[in-house]
């Protein structure tokens, strides 16, 4: 914490829903894990908020306008459930954003060379057909980059990594181990 100048690292125990927690005031020592929220916001310079992931990814927001920032956890429940826009949605309400001022940034996650769902039929949205990139694989990266442009955010303003945890052995992959750790990612106010 000291590297990144935080006065909290705070962390969610995620459960792939699609709860979106705003944090306001600055949490005591003790409550730097909040439970069962999958989307985290402030506008608290010396918050850093952390998503853990192993194939899922991370959603970055920063509003510069606003000095708001989110990060968020996307499986494919997630993209499913729409957490993306309800996170923007919260920070509209109670920031003000305008999602054209966002800056957004994917993360390293499961690629579409690798995001194998052999039962897409009953997981997944219709609406998502199209980003089947061949037979059970889809393109998870474009499907978020396609919910942050729906609601909003300018495609300039849209980062994505392309890294596939499962191919690029230095990130920690479900889908490659089968029992694995977890990177994060971060964003914090300084």
């Amino acid at each position: 914490m000291e590297n990144l100048r935080a006065s909290r690292l705070v962390s969610t125990g995620q459960v792939h829903g699609d709860q979106v927690c705003r944090i306001s005031t600055l949490p005591t020592a003790g409550e730097n894990e909040l439970n069962g929220y999958d989307g985290l916001i402030t506008d608290i310079t010396g918050i850093f908020l952390l998503i853990q992931q192993a194939d899922c990814q991370a959603v970055l927001l920063f509003d510069p306008q606003k000095r708001v920032i989110a990060n968020i956890h996307v499986g494919w429940r997630g993209s499913v459930i729409e957490i993306i826009a309800k996170t923007i949605e919260t920070m509209e309400t109670y920031y003000q954003t305008n999602p054209a001022d966002l800056r957004a940034g994917i993360s390293p996650s499961l690629g579409p060379c690798c995001a194998e769902f052999v039962n897409f039929r009953q997981e997944l949205p219709k609406s998502f057909y199209k980003y089947q990139v061949r037979e059970n694989y889809f393109d998870f990266p474009a499907i978020s980059r396609d919910q942050l442009r729906s609601c909003g955010v300018k495609s300039a303003n849209i980062e994505l990594s392309n890294i596939c945890t499962r191919c690029d052995s230095g990130w920690f992959s479900y889908r490659r181990n089968k029992d694995t750790g977890r990177f994060c990612s971060v964003i914090g106010l300084q």
